[in-house]
Protein backbone atom coordinates (compact mmCIF):
# COMPACT_ATOMS: atom_id res chain seq x y z
CA UNK A 1 0.00 0.00 0.00
CA UNK A 2 1.10 3.42 -0.58
CA UNK A 3 2.50 5.75 1.85
CA UNK A 4 2.00 9.03 1.25
CA UNK A 5 5.56 10.99 2.62
CA UNK A 6 5.59 14.67 2.94
CA UNK A 7 9.11 15.25 3.96
CA UNK A 8 10.76 13.09 0.47
CA UNK A 9 7.99 15.06 -1.63
CA UNK A 10 9.21 18.49 -0.36
CA UNK A 11 13.26 16.95 -1.13
CA UNK A 12 12.30 15.97 -4.29
CA UNK A 13 10.49 19.33 -5.38
CA UNK A 14 12.78 21.48 -3.53
CA UNK A 15 15.91 20.17 -4.82
CA UNK A 16 14.84 19.52 -8.72
CA UNK A 17 14.00 23.47 -8.65
CA UNK A 18 17.20 24.35 -7.25
CA UNK A 19 19.03 22.23 -9.25
CA UNK A 20 17.10 23.06 -12.48
CA UNK A 21 17.73 26.79 -11.43
CA UNK A 22 21.02 26.14 -11.03
CA UNK A 23 21.38 24.93 -14.70
CA UNK A 24 20.62 27.73 -16.52
CA UNK A 25 21.99 30.26 -14.13
CA UNK A 26 25.63 28.81 -14.69
CA UNK A 27 24.85 29.72 -18.59
CA UNK A 28 22.88 33.25 -17.69
CA UNK A 29 25.67 34.77 -15.92
CA UNK A 30 28.61 33.78 -17.82
CA UNK A 31 31.05 35.71 -18.76
CA UNK A 32 29.93 38.33 -21.29
CA UNK A 33 27.24 39.06 -18.72
CA UNK A 34 29.27 39.02 -15.69
CA UNK A 35 31.56 42.05 -17.25
CA UNK A 36 28.67 43.90 -18.60
CA UNK A 37 26.76 43.56 -15.08
CA UNK A 38 29.81 45.17 -13.09
CA UNK A 39 30.75 47.88 -15.26
CA UNK A 40 26.64 48.37 -14.97
CA UNK A 41 26.51 48.56 -11.41
CA UNK A 42 29.85 50.59 -11.09
CA UNK A 43 28.51 52.92 -13.16
CA UNK A 44 24.70 53.15 -11.65
CA UNK A 45 26.81 53.49 -7.96
CA UNK A 46 29.14 56.54 -9.93
CA UNK A 47 26.17 58.48 -10.57
CA UNK A 48 23.88 57.67 -7.44
CA UNK A 49 26.39 58.98 -5.33
CA UNK A 50 26.72 61.85 -7.49
CA UNK A 51 23.20 62.43 -8.37
CA UNK A 52 22.91 62.22 -3.96
CA UNK A 53 24.86 65.28 -3.36
CA UNK A 54 22.50 67.27 -5.36
CA UNK A 55 19.12 66.62 -4.13
CA UNK A 56 17.65 69.49 -1.56
CA UNK A 57 16.61 68.45 2.12
CA UNK A 58 12.63 68.98 1.34
CA UNK A 59 13.27 65.94 -1.55
CA UNK A 60 10.37 63.91 -1.55
CA UNK A 61 12.59 60.98 0.11
CA UNK A 62 9.62 58.82 2.02
CA UNK A 63 7.27 58.92 -0.36
CA UNK A 64 9.63 57.60 -3.22
CA UNK A 65 11.33 54.77 -0.86
CA UNK A 66 7.56 53.84 -0.01
CA UNK A 67 6.23 53.59 -3.42
CA UNK A 68 9.22 51.31 -4.73
CA UNK A 69 8.67 48.87 -1.45
CA UNK A 70 5.15 48.84 -1.48
CA UNK A 71 5.31 47.09 -4.66
CA UNK A 72 7.37 44.41 -3.56
CA UNK A 73 5.60 43.72 -0.22
CA UNK A 74 2.25 43.96 -1.95
CA UNK A 75 3.47 40.82 -4.63
CA UNK A 76 3.74 38.09 -2.25
CA UNK A 77 3.69 34.93 -4.02
CA UNK A 78 4.09 31.50 -2.25
CA UNK A 79 6.33 29.30 -4.52
CA UNK A 80 4.46 25.91 -3.78
CA UNK A 81 7.17 24.11 -6.50
CA UNK A 82 3.46 22.06 -7.38
CA UNK A 83 3.46 20.43 -11.20
CA UNK A 84 0.05 20.16 -13.31
CA UNK A 85 -0.55 16.76 -12.13
CA UNK A 86 -0.54 17.24 -9.11
CA UNK A 87 -3.95 18.40 -9.66
CA UNK A 88 -5.08 14.77 -9.68
CA UNK A 89 -2.39 12.81 -7.54
CA UNK A 90 -2.19 15.02 -4.50
CA UNK A 91 -5.60 16.55 -4.03
CA UNK A 92 -6.37 13.23 -1.88
CA UNK A 93 -3.60 14.21 0.54
CA UNK A 94 -4.46 17.69 0.64
CA UNK A 95 -4.93 17.28 5.16
CA UNK A 96 -1.27 16.11 4.79
CA UNK A 97 0.80 18.54 3.26
CA UNK A 98 0.47 21.18 5.98
CA UNK A 99 3.81 20.89 7.01
CA UNK A 100 4.80 20.49 3.24
CA UNK A 101 3.54 24.42 2.13
CA UNK A 102 4.28 25.57 5.63
CA UNK A 103 8.07 25.46 4.35
CA UNK A 104 6.87 26.37 0.88
CA UNK A 105 5.93 29.54 3.06
CA UNK A 106 9.30 30.07 4.59
CA UNK A 107 11.51 29.25 1.73
CA UNK A 108 9.06 32.12 -0.27
CA UNK A 109 9.87 34.42 2.81
CA UNK A 110 13.46 33.64 3.22
CA UNK A 111 14.02 34.80 -0.74
CA UNK A 112 11.40 37.61 -0.47
CA UNK A 113 12.67 38.67 2.47
CA UNK A 114 16.64 38.81 0.86
CA UNK A 115 15.25 40.85 -1.87
CA UNK A 116 14.05 43.64 0.31
CA UNK A 117 17.17 43.47 2.39
CA UNK A 118 18.85 44.31 -0.70
CA UNK A 119 16.45 46.84 -1.98
CA UNK A 120 16.51 48.46 1.33
CA UNK A 121 20.26 48.78 1.36
CA UNK A 122 20.33 50.23 -1.94
CA UNK A 123 17.75 52.89 -1.45
CA UNK A 124 19.45 53.24 2.41
CA UNK A 125 22.18 56.46 1.17
CA UNK A 126 19.09 58.17 -0.19
CA UNK A 127 16.96 58.06 2.97
CA UNK A 128 20.33 59.19 5.30
CA UNK A 129 21.10 61.90 2.56
CA UNK A 130 18.12 63.56 3.92
CA UNK A 131 18.60 62.79 7.15
CA UNK A 132 22.12 63.90 8.34
CA UNK A 133 23.83 60.72 6.80
CA UNK A 134 22.33 58.78 9.80
CA UNK A 135 22.42 54.79 8.72
CA UNK A 136 21.35 53.66 12.37
CA UNK A 137 17.50 53.51 11.86
CA UNK A 138 18.42 50.69 9.12
CA UNK A 139 17.76 47.61 11.47
CA UNK A 140 14.84 48.88 12.85
CA UNK A 141 13.32 50.04 9.13
CA UNK A 142 14.17 46.65 7.74
CA UNK A 143 12.36 44.15 11.01
CA UNK A 144 9.45 46.45 10.07
CA UNK A 145 9.69 45.83 6.02
CA UNK A 146 10.09 41.88 7.29
CA UNK A 147 7.25 41.80 9.37
CA UNK A 148 4.81 43.25 7.22
CA UNK A 149 6.33 41.33 4.80
CA UNK A 150 5.32 38.20 6.34
CA UNK A 151 1.91 39.24 7.53
CA UNK A 152 1.31 39.68 3.39
CA UNK A 153 2.46 36.45 2.73
CA UNK A 154 0.29 35.18 5.25
CA UNK A 155 -2.87 36.95 3.47
CA UNK A 156 -1.92 36.07 0.58
CA UNK A 157 -2.04 32.58 1.14
CA UNK A 158 -5.29 32.69 2.55
CA UNK A 159 -6.71 34.59 -0.18
CA UNK A 160 -5.60 31.71 -2.53
CA UNK A 161 -8.65 30.14 -0.92
CA UNK A 162 -11.36 31.73 -3.64
CA UNK A 163 -11.68 30.80 -6.74
CA UNK A 164 -13.38 34.03 -7.54
CA UNK A 165 -10.89 36.16 -8.92
CA UNK A 166 -12.70 38.98 -7.67
CA UNK A 167 -11.30 38.25 -3.90
CA UNK A 168 -7.54 38.76 -5.32
CA UNK A 169 -7.97 41.61 -7.04
CA UNK A 170 -9.57 43.34 -4.08
CA UNK A 171 -6.98 41.58 -1.86
CA UNK A 172 -4.16 42.95 -3.85
CA UNK A 173 -5.62 46.83 -3.82
CA UNK A 174 -6.23 47.09 0.05
CA UNK A 175 -2.68 45.70 0.88
CA UNK A 176 -1.24 47.53 -1.27
CA UNK A 177 -2.77 50.98 0.14
CA UNK A 178 -2.04 49.57 3.64
CA UNK A 179 1.61 49.24 2.61
CA UNK A 180 1.67 52.27 1.66
CA UNK A 181 0.71 53.77 4.58
CA UNK A 182 2.72 51.85 6.96
CA UNK A 183 5.94 52.17 4.65
CA UNK A 184 5.06 56.36 3.97
CA UNK A 185 5.18 56.29 8.19
CA UNK A 186 7.86 54.64 8.26
CA UNK A 187 9.78 56.74 6.29
CA UNK A 188 8.76 59.68 7.20
CA UNK A 189 9.99 59.05 11.36
CA UNK A 190 6.76 59.15 12.20
CA UNK A 191 5.62 57.59 15.63
CA UNK A 192 5.62 53.88 15.79
CA UNK A 193 2.18 54.12 17.26
CA UNK A 194 0.55 54.87 14.20
CA UNK A 195 2.81 52.13 11.84
CA UNK A 196 1.40 49.73 14.96
CA UNK A 197 -2.21 50.17 14.88
CA UNK A 198 -1.12 49.63 10.84
CA UNK A 199 0.21 46.48 11.30
CA UNK A 200 -2.49 45.55 13.51
CA UNK A 201 -4.88 46.11 10.68
CA UNK A 202 -2.65 43.58 8.84
CA UNK A 203 -3.38 41.44 11.67
CA UNK A 204 -7.17 42.08 11.78
CA UNK A 205 -7.43 40.93 7.93
CA UNK A 206 -4.83 38.32 9.03
CA UNK A 207 -7.43 36.76 11.09
CA UNK A 208 -10.25 37.47 8.74
CA UNK A 209 -8.86 35.61 5.99
CA UNK A 210 -7.93 32.53 8.22
CA UNK A 211 -11.60 32.38 9.84
CA UNK A 212 -13.68 32.83 6.25
CA UNK A 213 -10.96 30.19 4.26
CA UNK A 214 -10.56 27.31 7.08
CA UNK A 215 -13.62 25.38 5.78
CA UNK A 216 -12.37 25.67 1.93
CA UNK A 217 -10.05 23.64 0.30
CA UNK A 218 -6.92 24.28 -1.85
CA UNK A 219 -7.35 26.30 -5.03
CA UNK A 220 -5.16 23.56 -6.55
CA UNK A 221 -5.65 25.23 -10.52
CA UNK A 222 -4.35 28.74 -9.29
CA UNK A 223 -1.44 27.45 -7.54
CA UNK A 224 -0.12 25.44 -10.14
CA UNK A 225 -0.73 28.15 -12.71
CA UNK A 226 1.34 30.39 -10.70
CA UNK A 227 4.26 28.08 -10.37
CA UNK A 228 3.78 27.18 -14.07
CA UNK A 229 4.14 31.15 -14.84
CA UNK A 230 7.06 31.71 -12.86
CA UNK A 231 8.62 28.74 -14.67
CA UNK A 232 8.22 30.04 -17.80
CA UNK A 233 9.03 33.63 -17.13
CA UNK A 234 12.52 32.32 -16.43
CA UNK A 235 12.66 29.54 -19.20
CA UNK A 236 11.99 32.88 -21.44
CA UNK A 237 14.68 34.69 -19.72
CA UNK A 238 17.17 31.71 -19.83
CA UNK A 239 15.83 30.87 -23.50
CA UNK A 240 18.14 34.66 -23.99
CA UNK A 241 21.24 33.11 -23.07
CA UNK A 242 21.14 29.25 -24.08
CA UNK A 243 18.25 26.59 -25.74
CA UNK A 244 15.96 25.71 -23.06
CA UNK A 245 13.96 22.64 -24.81
CA UNK A 246 11.27 23.06 -22.06
CA UNK A 247 10.19 26.49 -23.56
CA UNK A 248 6.82 26.56 -24.96
CA UNK A 249 7.55 29.72 -27.52
CA UNK A 250 4.09 32.00 -27.41
CA UNK A 251 3.31 33.24 -30.85
CA UNK A 252 2.03 36.68 -31.11
CA UNK A 253 1.41 38.76 -34.24
CA UNK A 254 1.53 42.42 -33.49
CA UNK A 255 -0.42 43.74 -36.93
CA UNK A 256 1.03 47.60 -36.59
CA UNK A 257 4.41 46.19 -37.29
CA UNK A 258 3.28 43.90 -40.28
CA UNK A 259 4.79 47.07 -42.19
CA UNK A 260 8.46 45.66 -41.63
CA UNK A 261 7.89 42.23 -43.29
CA UNK A 262 5.74 44.08 -46.56
CA UNK A 263 9.35 45.89 -47.17
CA UNK A 264 11.02 42.68 -47.71
CA UNK A 265 11.17 41.58 -51.28
CA UNK A 266 10.28 37.93 -52.22
CA UNK A 267 13.14 36.78 -53.30
CA UNK A 268 15.50 33.74 -52.49
CA UNK A 269 18.05 35.71 -50.58
CA UNK A 270 15.17 36.75 -48.90
CA UNK A 271 13.81 33.70 -47.02
CA UNK A 272 15.65 34.08 -44.00
CA UNK A 273 14.95 37.76 -43.54
CA UNK A 274 11.64 36.96 -43.51
CA UNK A 275 12.15 33.84 -41.20
CA UNK A 276 14.18 36.37 -38.72
CA UNK A 277 12.00 39.40 -38.79
CA UNK A 278 8.70 37.28 -38.27
CA UNK A 279 10.55 35.63 -35.42
CA UNK A 280 11.88 38.61 -33.63
CA UNK A 281 8.77 40.29 -33.94
CA UNK A 282 6.76 37.53 -33.03
CA UNK A 283 8.19 34.42 -30.77
CA UNK A 284 9.47 34.43 -27.57
CA UNK A 285 10.37 37.47 -25.61
CA UNK A 286 12.83 39.04 -28.20
CA UNK A 287 10.98 42.30 -29.69
CA UNK A 288 9.63 43.03 -25.80
CA UNK A 289 13.47 42.88 -24.39
CA UNK A 290 14.91 45.18 -26.59
CA UNK A 291 11.92 47.57 -25.95
CA UNK A 292 12.78 47.45 -22.33
CA UNK A 293 16.53 47.73 -22.38
CA UNK A 294 15.88 50.42 -24.60
CA UNK A 295 13.58 52.13 -22.49
CA UNK A 296 15.68 51.33 -19.43
CA UNK A 297 18.67 52.87 -20.92
CA UNK A 298 17.15 55.63 -22.14
CA UNK A 299 16.08 56.40 -18.54
CA UNK A 300 19.46 56.30 -16.83
CA UNK A 301 20.67 58.50 -20.22
CA UNK A 302 18.38 60.90 -19.50
CA UNK A 303 17.78 61.27 -15.67
CA UNK A 304 21.23 59.75 -14.46
CA UNK A 305 23.96 60.38 -16.42
CA UNK A 306 26.05 63.23 -17.81
CA UNK A 307 29.02 63.59 -20.00
CA UNK A 308 31.05 60.72 -21.02
CA UNK A 309 28.71 58.32 -19.19
CA UNK A 310 25.91 58.87 -21.06
CA UNK A 311 28.11 57.73 -24.38
CA UNK A 312 29.56 54.87 -22.14
CA UNK A 313 25.92 53.76 -21.07
CA UNK A 314 24.61 53.83 -24.79
CA UNK A 315 27.09 51.68 -25.99
CA UNK A 316 27.30 49.29 -23.14
CA UNK A 317 23.20 48.95 -23.70
CA UNK A 318 23.71 48.35 -26.65
CA UNK A 319 26.32 45.61 -26.58
CA UNK A 320 23.90 44.12 -23.61
CA UNK A 321 21.13 44.27 -26.63
CA UNK A 322 23.20 42.54 -28.94
CA UNK A 323 24.34 39.75 -26.50
CA UNK A 324 20.49 38.80 -25.46
CA UNK A 325 19.46 38.76 -29.22
CA UNK A 326 22.28 35.84 -30.20
CA UNK A 327 20.15 32.56 -29.34
CA UNK A 328 17.88 34.24 -32.35
CA UNK A 329 20.54 32.94 -34.44
CA UNK A 330 19.51 29.39 -33.04
CA UNK A 331 15.78 29.86 -33.51
CA UNK A 332 15.10 27.26 -36.35
CA UNK A 333 18.19 25.09 -35.56
CA UNK A 334 15.44 22.37 -34.37
CA UNK A 335 13.65 22.64 -37.76
CA UNK A 336 14.60 20.12 -40.22
CA UNK A 337 12.67 21.68 -43.51
CA UNK A 338 14.57 25.15 -43.18
CA UNK A 339 17.62 22.50 -44.32
CA UNK A 340 15.39 21.59 -47.14
CA UNK A 341 15.23 24.95 -49.33
CA UNK A 342 16.90 25.37 -52.13
CA UNK A 343 18.88 28.66 -51.07
CA UNK A 344 22.77 29.21 -50.22
CA UNK A 345 23.71 28.73 -46.58
CA UNK A 346 25.51 31.98 -46.72
CA UNK A 347 21.84 33.67 -47.06
CA UNK A 348 20.99 33.04 -43.61
CA UNK A 349 24.09 34.25 -42.16
CA UNK A 350 23.32 37.38 -44.29
CA UNK A 351 19.92 37.89 -43.01
CA UNK A 352 21.09 37.40 -39.56
CA UNK A 353 23.87 40.20 -39.56
CA UNK A 354 21.41 42.63 -41.48
CA UNK A 355 18.88 42.21 -38.76
CA UNK A 356 20.80 42.78 -35.65
CA UNK A 357 22.81 45.23 -37.31
CA UNK A 358 19.50 46.96 -38.03
CA UNK A 359 17.84 46.58 -34.70
CA UNK A 360 21.20 48.14 -33.09
CA UNK A 361 21.01 50.50 -35.20
CA UNK A 362 18.10 52.03 -34.58
CA UNK A 363 18.67 51.72 -30.61
CA UNK A 364 22.21 53.32 -30.70
CA UNK A 365 20.02 56.17 -32.94
CA UNK A 366 17.21 56.44 -30.03
CA UNK A 367 19.78 56.90 -26.88
CA UNK A 368 21.84 59.38 -29.13
CA UNK A 369 18.89 60.98 -29.80
CA UNK A 370 17.87 61.05 -25.96
CA UNK A 371 21.47 61.93 -25.89
CA UNK A 372 20.73 65.25 -28.17
CA UNK A 373 17.61 65.87 -26.44
CA UNK A 374 19.60 66.74 -22.84
CA UNK A 375 21.24 69.55 -25.11
CA UNK A 376 24.49 67.54 -25.22
CA UNK A 377 25.31 67.96 -29.21
CA UNK A 378 29.08 67.52 -29.05
CA UNK A 379 28.40 63.66 -26.92
CA UNK A 380 25.83 62.74 -29.00
CA UNK A 381 27.64 63.60 -32.26
CA UNK A 382 30.40 61.44 -30.63
CA UNK A 383 27.78 58.50 -29.18
CA UNK A 384 26.84 57.89 -33.11
CA UNK A 385 29.96 57.48 -34.26
CA UNK A 386 31.22 55.54 -31.08
CA UNK A 387 27.96 53.39 -31.66
CA UNK A 388 28.45 52.78 -35.27
CA UNK A 389 31.97 51.78 -35.02
CA UNK A 390 30.85 49.41 -31.71
CA UNK A 391 28.19 48.11 -34.16
CA UNK A 392 30.20 47.24 -36.96
CA UNK A 393 32.30 45.40 -34.72
CA UNK A 394 29.82 43.65 -32.85
CA UNK A 395 28.26 42.58 -36.29
CA UNK A 396 31.10 41.87 -38.19
CA UNK A 397 33.89 40.58 -36.35
CA UNK A 398 31.89 39.36 -32.97
CA UNK A 399 28.59 37.94 -34.35
CA UNK A 400 31.21 36.53 -37.11
CA UNK A 401 32.73 34.64 -34.32
CA UNK A 402 30.35 33.16 -32.82
CA UNK A 403 28.48 32.27 -35.80
CA UNK A 404 30.92 29.77 -37.05
CA UNK A 405 31.43 28.37 -33.87
CA UNK A 406 27.72 27.40 -33.66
Amino acid sequence: MFEFNEKQLWKDRAGQTAKEYGQYLKYIFNGHLVIVLVFLLGTAAFYYQAWLKTIPDDFPVALIMSIILTFFLTNSPTYTFLKDADRIFLIAVEMKMKKYFLKSMVVSFVIQGYLLLILLAALMPLYAQVHGGDFSRFWYLLIVLLITKGANLLIRWHVQYYVNVHYHYTDTVVRFFVNLAILYLLFADASPYFILVLLLIMAFLLVYFQKETSKKGLNWEYLIEQDEKRLASFYRFANMFTEVPKLRNRIKRRRLLDLLFSRIPYAKDKVFAHLYWRTYIRAGDYFGLTLRLTVISGIFIFFLSFGPGQVFISVLFVFLTGLQLLPLWNAYDNKLWITIYPVESSYREKAFKQIMATILGWQGFVLTLIIALKGDFLYAVISLIVNGAFIAFFVLMYINKKVKHS
